[in-house]
Protein backbone atom coordinates (compact mmCIF):
# COMPACT_ATOMS: atom_id res chain seq x y z
CA UNK A 1 0.00 0.00 0.00
CA UNK A 2 1.84 3.03 -1.27
CA UNK A 3 -0.67 5.58 -0.65
CA UNK A 4 -1.58 7.19 3.07
CA UNK A 5 -4.60 8.26 4.07
CA UNK A 6 -3.83 12.70 4.17
CA UNK A 7 -5.75 12.89 7.49
CA UNK A 8 -2.42 10.93 8.91
CA UNK A 9 0.28 13.35 7.58
CA UNK A 10 -1.71 16.45 8.40
CA UNK A 11 -2.48 15.34 12.61
CA UNK A 12 -0.12 12.89 13.40
CA UNK A 13 3.36 13.67 14.85
CA UNK A 14 6.55 12.07 16.24
CA UNK A 15 5.55 11.08 19.77
CA UNK A 16 9.10 11.66 20.97
CA UNK A 17 9.82 14.84 19.16
CA UNK A 18 6.51 16.39 18.18
CA UNK A 19 7.83 17.03 14.60
CA UNK A 20 5.71 16.61 11.45
CA UNK A 21 6.08 13.30 9.34
CA UNK A 22 7.53 12.49 5.71
CA UNK A 23 5.88 9.97 3.88
CA UNK A 24 8.12 7.46 2.20
CA UNK A 25 5.91 5.50 0.50
CA UNK A 26 8.71 3.64 -1.65
CA UNK A 27 9.92 2.10 2.57
CA UNK A 28 6.63 2.36 3.77
CA UNK A 29 7.17 4.19 6.76
CA UNK A 30 6.56 7.72 8.33
CA UNK A 31 9.96 9.83 8.96
CA UNK A 32 10.51 12.99 11.55
CA UNK A 33 13.19 15.32 10.88
CA UNK A 34 15.33 13.77 13.83
CA UNK A 35 15.52 10.54 11.57
CA UNK A 36 12.78 8.90 13.89
CA UNK A 37 11.33 6.20 11.65
CA UNK A 38 7.60 4.75 12.05
CA UNK A 39 6.56 1.75 9.85
CA UNK A 40 2.76 1.62 8.27
CA UNK A 41 1.27 -1.78 8.21
CA UNK A 42 -1.66 -2.19 5.34
CA UNK A 43 -2.34 1.53 5.59
CA UNK A 44 -2.22 1.91 9.55
CA UNK A 45 0.31 3.76 11.08
CA UNK A 46 2.86 1.76 13.84
CA UNK A 47 3.77 5.15 16.09
CA UNK A 48 5.48 3.00 19.07
CA UNK A 49 9.29 4.80 19.23
CA UNK A 50 11.51 1.54 20.23
CA UNK A 51 13.49 4.07 22.44
CA UNK A 52 10.29 4.11 25.24
CA UNK A 53 10.30 0.91 26.90
CA UNK A 54 6.43 -0.74 26.33
CA UNK A 55 4.42 -1.11 28.87
CA UNK A 56 3.37 -4.30 27.43
CA UNK A 57 5.35 -7.38 25.56
CA UNK A 58 3.16 -7.30 22.76
CA UNK A 59 4.00 -3.37 22.10
CA UNK A 60 7.55 -5.01 20.59
CA UNK A 61 5.72 -7.19 18.55
CA UNK A 62 3.91 -4.34 17.13
CA UNK A 63 6.75 -2.84 16.17
CA UNK A 64 7.97 -5.69 14.59
CA UNK A 65 5.51 -6.87 12.73
CA UNK A 66 6.28 -8.62 9.41
CA UNK A 67 4.16 -9.71 5.99
CA UNK A 68 4.33 -13.32 7.05
CA UNK A 69 2.36 -12.22 10.67
CA UNK A 70 -0.26 -10.92 8.63
CA UNK A 71 -3.36 -10.56 8.32
CA UNK A 72 -3.70 -11.35 11.74
CA UNK A 73 -0.58 -10.47 13.60
CA UNK A 74 -1.61 -12.32 16.62
CA UNK A 75 2.44 -12.25 18.03
CA UNK A 76 1.29 -8.62 18.77
CA UNK A 77 -2.03 -9.74 20.78
CA UNK A 78 -1.86 -9.41 24.90
CA UNK A 79 -3.15 -13.24 24.87
CA UNK A 80 -2.21 -16.32 26.27
CA UNK A 81 -0.11 -19.33 23.74
CA UNK A 82 -3.13 -21.16 24.64
CA UNK A 83 -5.82 -19.05 23.53
CA UNK A 84 -3.82 -18.09 20.42
CA UNK A 85 -4.04 -21.23 19.83
CA UNK A 86 -7.60 -21.09 20.08
CA UNK A 87 -7.89 -18.29 17.67
CA UNK A 88 -5.98 -20.34 14.99
CA UNK A 89 -8.04 -23.09 15.57
CA UNK A 90 -11.20 -20.74 14.81
CA UNK A 91 -9.39 -19.42 11.47
CA UNK A 92 -8.29 -22.56 10.08
CA UNK A 93 -11.75 -24.04 10.28
CA UNK A 94 -13.18 -20.98 8.63
CA UNK A 95 -15.62 -19.65 11.49
CA UNK A 96 -17.25 -16.63 9.74
CA UNK A 97 -18.86 -14.09 11.72
CA UNK A 98 -17.95 -13.24 14.47
CA UNK A 99 -13.69 -12.02 14.28
CA UNK A 100 -11.68 -15.31 15.49
CA UNK A 101 -9.28 -12.18 17.40
CA UNK A 102 -12.41 -10.63 19.00
CA UNK A 103 -13.64 -13.92 19.97
CA UNK A 104 -10.72 -14.81 22.16
CA UNK A 105 -10.28 -10.65 23.81
CA UNK A 106 -13.67 -10.34 24.87
CA UNK A 107 -13.02 -11.23 28.36
CA UNK A 108 -9.02 -9.53 28.29
CA UNK A 109 -11.15 -6.05 27.07
CA UNK A 110 -14.60 -6.83 28.75
CA UNK A 111 -13.87 -8.37 32.40
CA UNK A 112 -13.85 -11.40 34.60
CA UNK A 113 -17.57 -11.41 33.45
CA UNK A 114 -17.20 -12.09 29.68
CA UNK A 115 -14.64 -15.30 30.56
CA UNK A 116 -17.49 -18.16 29.48
CA UNK A 117 -17.81 -16.56 26.08
CA UNK A 118 -14.14 -16.74 25.82
CA UNK A 119 -13.94 -18.44 21.88
CA UNK A 120 -18.03 -18.68 22.05
CA UNK A 121 -19.26 -15.35 21.22
CA UNK A 122 -21.69 -15.73 18.53
CA UNK A 123 -22.48 -11.95 18.29
CA UNK A 124 -20.73 -8.66 18.55
CA UNK A 125 -20.95 -7.02 22.61
CA UNK A 126 -21.34 -3.20 21.72
CA UNK A 127 -22.13 -1.01 24.26
CA UNK A 128 -23.85 2.23 24.70
CA UNK A 129 -21.04 5.28 25.07
CA UNK A 130 -22.62 7.68 27.39
CA UNK A 131 -22.05 10.40 25.61
CA UNK A 132 -24.21 12.94 23.53
CA UNK A 133 -24.90 12.75 19.72
CA UNK A 134 -21.49 13.62 18.23
CA UNK A 135 -22.68 15.12 15.30
CA UNK A 136 -19.27 14.76 13.72
CA UNK A 137 -17.16 16.01 16.17
CA UNK A 138 -13.60 14.48 16.59
CA UNK A 139 -13.16 11.68 19.23
CA UNK A 140 -10.17 9.65 20.37
CA UNK A 141 -10.16 6.09 21.90
CA UNK A 142 -7.47 5.75 23.59
CA UNK A 143 -6.90 1.94 24.13
CA UNK A 144 -9.44 0.82 21.50
CA UNK A 145 -8.14 -3.09 21.38
CA UNK A 146 -10.63 -4.60 19.29
CA UNK A 147 -12.78 -2.17 18.58
CA UNK A 148 -16.24 -2.34 20.52
CA UNK A 149 -16.48 1.66 22.34
CA UNK A 150 -15.63 2.94 18.52
CA UNK A 151 -18.39 1.33 16.91
CA UNK A 152 -20.52 2.55 20.13
CA UNK A 153 -19.13 6.23 19.03
CA UNK A 154 -19.49 5.82 15.32
CA UNK A 155 -23.09 4.59 15.46
CA UNK A 156 -23.91 7.88 17.89
CA UNK A 157 -22.55 10.11 15.15
CA UNK A 158 -18.45 10.77 16.32
CA UNK A 159 -15.71 10.90 13.59
CA UNK A 160 -13.91 8.08 15.50
CA UNK A 161 -9.36 7.53 15.91
CA UNK A 162 -8.77 4.24 17.49
CA UNK A 163 -5.30 3.70 18.85
CA UNK A 164 -4.43 0.94 20.56
CA UNK A 165 -0.61 -0.52 21.57
CA UNK A 166 -1.38 -3.79 19.82
CA UNK A 167 -1.34 -3.96 15.97
CA UNK A 168 -3.45 -7.31 16.22
CA UNK A 169 -6.18 -5.68 17.93
CA UNK A 170 -5.93 -2.71 15.98
CA UNK A 171 -6.45 -5.36 12.79
CA UNK A 172 -9.65 -7.42 14.41
CA UNK A 173 -11.39 -3.24 14.95
CA UNK A 174 -10.55 -2.54 11.46
CA UNK A 175 -12.49 -5.77 10.01
CA UNK A 176 -14.90 -5.49 12.50
CA UNK A 177 -15.64 -1.80 11.52
CA UNK A 178 -15.54 -2.53 7.54
CA UNK A 179 -17.60 -5.44 8.03
CA UNK A 180 -20.36 -3.25 9.57
CA UNK A 181 -20.21 -0.56 7.40
CA UNK A 182 -18.03 2.31 9.67
CA UNK A 183 -14.88 3.81 8.09
CA UNK A 184 -12.41 4.99 10.86
CA UNK A 185 -8.94 5.81 11.32
CA UNK A 186 -6.84 3.63 13.31
CA UNK A 187 -3.18 4.21 14.75
CA UNK A 188 -0.64 1.65 16.71
CA UNK A 189 -0.03 4.23 19.61
CA UNK A 190 0.94 4.24 23.05
CA UNK A 191 -1.31 6.82 25.31
CA UNK A 192 2.29 7.78 27.25
CA UNK A 193 3.13 9.36 23.80
CA UNK A 194 0.38 10.14 22.30
CA UNK A 195 0.97 10.35 18.15
CA UNK A 196 -0.85 13.44 17.61
CA UNK A 197 -0.48 17.59 16.97
CA UNK A 198 -1.87 19.48 19.91
CA UNK A 199 -5.57 20.79 20.16
CA UNK A 200 -6.58 17.84 17.57
CA UNK A 201 -9.43 16.20 19.35
CA UNK A 202 -13.31 17.25 20.47
CA UNK A 203 -12.87 14.58 22.81
CA UNK A 204 -11.06 12.13 24.31
CA UNK A 205 -12.48 8.43 25.30
CA UNK A 206 -10.93 5.84 27.28
CA UNK A 207 -12.35 1.87 29.00
CA UNK A 208 -10.20 -0.30 31.35
CA UNK A 209 -6.97 0.92 29.89
CA UNK A 210 -5.21 3.43 32.00
CA UNK A 211 -6.41 1.81 34.96
CA UNK A 212 -3.49 -0.83 34.01
CA UNK A 213 -0.75 1.88 33.72
CA UNK A 214 1.21 3.07 36.93
CA UNK A 215 0.26 6.21 38.81
CA UNK A 216 2.86 7.88 37.13
CA UNK A 217 2.63 6.19 33.21
CA UNK A 218 -1.21 6.80 34.53
CA UNK A 219 -0.50 10.92 34.97
CA UNK A 220 1.41 11.13 32.05
CA UNK A 221 -1.12 9.89 29.54
CA UNK A 222 -3.78 12.24 31.52
CA UNK A 223 -0.97 15.41 30.56
CA UNK A 224 -1.03 13.83 26.85
CA UNK A 225 -4.94 13.82 26.86
CA UNK A 226 -4.62 17.32 27.73
CA UNK A 227 -2.12 18.51 25.25
CA UNK A 228 -4.05 16.77 22.14
CA UNK A 229 -7.47 18.05 22.94
CA UNK A 230 -9.26 21.07 21.78
CA UNK A 231 -9.85 23.73 24.27
CA UNK A 232 -13.52 23.37 25.55
CA UNK A 233 -12.68 19.77 24.74
CA UNK A 234 -14.13 16.88 26.56
CA UNK A 235 -13.37 13.15 28.43
CA UNK A 236 -14.79 10.38 29.49
CA UNK A 237 -12.16 8.23 31.28
CA UNK A 238 -13.60 5.25 32.84
CA UNK A 239 -11.72 4.39 35.90
CA UNK A 240 -11.83 1.64 39.09
CA UNK A 241 -12.16 3.14 42.62
CA UNK A 242 -10.47 2.29 45.85
CA UNK A 243 -13.41 1.79 48.28
CA UNK A 244 -15.76 0.27 45.81
CA UNK A 245 -17.20 -3.06 47.47
CA UNK A 246 -15.63 -5.59 44.80
CA UNK A 247 -12.64 -3.47 44.31
CA UNK A 248 -11.95 -3.50 48.05
CA UNK A 249 -11.97 -7.41 47.77
CA UNK A 250 -9.97 -7.50 45.12
CA UNK A 251 -7.25 -5.43 46.86
CA UNK A 252 -7.68 -7.59 49.75
CA UNK A 253 -6.54 -10.96 47.56
CA UNK A 254 -3.53 -9.00 46.85
CA UNK A 255 -3.01 -8.20 50.49
CA UNK A 256 -3.36 -4.61 49.44
CA UNK A 257 0.03 -4.66 48.11
CA UNK A 258 1.27 -2.16 45.32
CA UNK A 259 0.35 -3.36 42.12
CA UNK A 260 2.77 -4.82 39.77
CA UNK A 261 2.86 -5.10 36.02
CA UNK A 262 -0.60 -5.12 34.37
CA UNK A 263 -2.49 -5.53 37.62
CA UNK A 264 -5.09 -2.73 37.97
CA UNK A 265 -4.99 0.39 40.23
CA UNK A 266 -7.67 1.27 42.16
CA UNK A 267 -7.95 5.11 42.11
CA UNK A 268 -9.52 7.66 45.09
CA UNK A 269 -11.67 10.14 43.46
CA UNK A 270 -9.67 12.60 45.46
CA UNK A 271 -6.75 11.59 43.51
CA UNK A 272 -8.36 11.39 40.18
CA UNK A 273 -9.87 14.49 40.38
CA UNK A 274 -6.72 15.96 40.98
CA UNK A 275 -4.55 14.67 38.81
CA UNK A 276 -6.43 14.71 35.66
CA UNK A 277 -8.14 18.47 37.13
CA UNK A 278 -4.90 19.42 36.39
CA UNK A 279 -3.77 18.11 33.32
CA UNK A 280 -7.22 18.91 31.62
CA UNK A 281 -9.36 20.77 33.72
CA UNK A 282 -12.27 20.42 35.92
CA UNK A 283 -13.32 17.13 37.00
CA UNK A 284 -16.93 15.77 37.46
CA UNK A 285 -17.79 12.16 38.40
CA UNK A 286 -20.73 9.87 37.11
CA UNK A 287 -21.34 6.01 38.20
CA UNK A 288 -20.14 3.12 35.58
CA UNK A 289 -20.97 0.39 37.76
CA UNK A 290 -21.42 -1.84 40.72
CA UNK A 291 -19.80 -4.82 41.80
CA UNK A 292 -17.40 -5.24 39.08
CA UNK A 293 -15.51 -2.54 36.72
CA UNK A 294 -16.81 -4.05 33.25
CA UNK A 295 -20.82 -4.36 33.35
CA UNK A 296 -23.33 -3.54 30.59
CA UNK A 297 -26.40 -3.15 30.65
CA UNK A 298 -26.45 -3.84 27.12
CA UNK A 299 -25.27 -6.99 27.55
CA UNK A 300 -27.00 -8.94 29.93
CA UNK A 301 -29.30 -10.96 27.69
CA UNK A 302 -25.48 -12.53 27.01
CA UNK A 303 -24.67 -13.71 30.57
CA UNK A 304 -26.30 -16.48 33.00
CA UNK A 305 -29.02 -15.31 35.26
CA UNK A 306 -26.59 -14.58 37.98
CA UNK A 307 -24.81 -12.11 35.70
CA UNK A 308 -28.00 -10.70 34.95
CA UNK A 309 -29.55 -10.28 38.11
CA UNK A 310 -26.08 -8.36 39.15
CA UNK A 311 -25.91 -6.14 36.27
CA UNK A 312 -29.63 -4.88 36.60
CA UNK A 313 -28.85 -4.77 41.17
CA UNK A 314 -25.93 -2.79 39.33
CA UNK A 315 -28.02 -0.49 36.83
CA UNK A 316 -30.64 0.26 39.90
CA UNK A 317 -27.80 1.55 41.99
CA UNK A 318 -26.06 3.67 39.17
CA UNK A 319 -29.62 5.45 38.61
CA UNK A 320 -30.04 6.16 42.24
CA UNK A 321 -26.45 7.78 42.18
CA UNK A 322 -28.07 10.40 40.55
CA UNK A 323 -30.53 11.31 43.12
CA UNK A 324 -28.16 10.10 46.13
CA UNK A 325 -24.87 11.11 45.05
CA UNK A 326 -22.72 9.90 47.97
CA UNK A 327 -23.39 6.05 46.09
CA UNK A 328 -20.87 7.21 43.63
CA UNK A 329 -18.00 7.22 46.35
CA UNK A 330 -18.69 2.85 46.72
CA UNK A 331 -19.16 2.47 42.40
CA UNK A 332 -16.51 0.33 41.71
CA UNK A 333 -16.49 1.96 38.32
CA UNK A 334 -16.56 5.67 37.69
CA UNK A 335 -16.41 7.92 35.05
CA UNK A 336 -14.18 11.31 34.90
CA UNK A 337 -15.45 14.14 32.58
CA UNK A 338 -12.99 17.03 32.37
CA UNK A 339 -13.47 19.54 29.82
CA UNK A 340 -9.83 21.11 29.15
CA UNK A 341 -9.40 25.31 29.96
CA UNK A 342 -9.96 27.48 27.60
CA UNK A 343 -6.25 28.38 26.15
CA UNK A 344 -4.70 26.17 27.42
Amino acid sequence: MASLDPWYLENLRCPLSGQRLTWQPERLVLTSEAGHEYPVVEGVPVMLPPEVAPTLAPISASREASASDAPWYLSSVLLSAEEKAGIQALIDAGKTGVDPVAAYLVAATNGVGYLHLIGKLQEYPIPEIRLPPGEGRLLLDVGCSWGRWCVAAARKGYAVVGMDPSLGAVMAARRILRSMGLEIRFVVGDARHLPFAAEVFDDVFSYSVIQHLSVGDAERSFEEIGRVLKAGGGTLIQMPTSFGLRCLYNQARRGFREPRGFEVRYWRISRLREVLGRHVGAVAFSVDCFFGIGWQPSDAWMMPMLYRIIIWCSEILRRCSRLCPPLLHIADSVYAHAVKRGGQ
